[in-house]
């Protein structure tokens, strides 16, 4: 807050972050729901202020899990940003993953979402800059004046609002010593649609700064906040890793591994044994 507040109106062009859910991590100090939400409500009027005209903000969030009860932080994130007028929702993007904790009494979660917002009606948004390879490059117009012309872009198609890109477990490329970490591939695609070469992207909760590798890496100048003093050190020599082209990352547009059946683990045959 110490940092917001001394940023001139208007400095940033994007804000990526994930703030603390309120689940008990080791970074956090709060289980309550309540506490997230007065979190918001102290810290969006200053991510308002300082987001350009035209700039936007991209709020990242899962879900807050008491007693297998879940509350999705996306709406309470939502009812906040709503009162500010200016800031307009463009897209609940969901980031789709694969792995995570086993749940036994519901299904086992593996998404969250990205809310972005964006100040004002006229934005920046550079689709081109995140275009994916065509699922049917083949594919022509069947009728019409461009009967038998390739149909899609061939700069590629648009992403989606749905984005299935790995999360961040122990043998991930990117993985280090933060227990939350986010893929740089998803602030690299919000960074490259959303933000010019050279504006100013932000994180007020960096963490072990996933977006500032991506900013980095893309031509973007970052600023970002960690209080954690563990986490600020890994952000930094990561980032230092980004400006010398060294820091290891999976692209979001990498596909998605897909182990041959010879190659999968097999289970001893006692487990394949029919259950009573």
């Amino acid at each position: 807050m110490d940092l917001l507040r001394s940023l001139p109106d208007g400095s940033v062009s994007l804000t990526i972050t994930s703030p603390p859910y309120c689940m008990g991590k080791e970074y956090e100090c709060s289980y309550s729901i309540d506490d997230f939400v007065a979190e918001q409500v102290r810290i969006l009027p200053e991510i308002v202020r300082v987001t350009r005209a035209g700039g936007s903000v991209c709020w990242q969030v899962g879900y807050h899990i008491e007693s297998n009860r879940c509350s999705p932080l996306d709406f309470l994130v939502f009812d906040v940003m709503r009162t500010h007028t200016e800031m307009i929702l463009r897209n609940r993007i969901v980031w789709s993953f694969g792995h995570g904790l086993h749940s036994t009494r519901r299904f086992s979660g593996r998404h969250e979402t990205i809310l972005w917002f964006t100040k004002g009606n006229s934005y920046y948004f550079d689709l081109d800059a995140v275009r994916v390879p065509q699922k049917y490059p083949g594919k022509r117009h069947y009728k019409g004046e461009h009967k038998g012309k390739f149909s899609g872009n061939p700069k590629g198609k648009n992403p989606s609002d749905v984005w299935d890109i790995p999360n961040v477990k122990a043998n991930h490329i990117e993985k280090v010593g933060h227990p939350c970490q986010f893929p740089v591939g998803l602030a690299e695609r919000l960074v490259r649609a959303l933000s010019p070469k050279g504006s100013a992207v932000f994180d007020p909760f960096m963490g072990s700064s996933s977006t500032g590798v991506a900013a980095i890496l893309n031509g973007r100048r970052f600023l970002g906040a960690e209080k954690n003093e563990k986490y600020s050190a890994i952000a930094c020599e990561r980032m230092l890793s980004a400006y010398a082209g060294t820091a290891p990352f999976r692209p979001a547009d990498q596909p998605i591994y897909v182990p041959r059946k010879e190659a999968a683990a097999q289970r001893p045959e006692h487990f394949l044994e029919a259950s009573p």
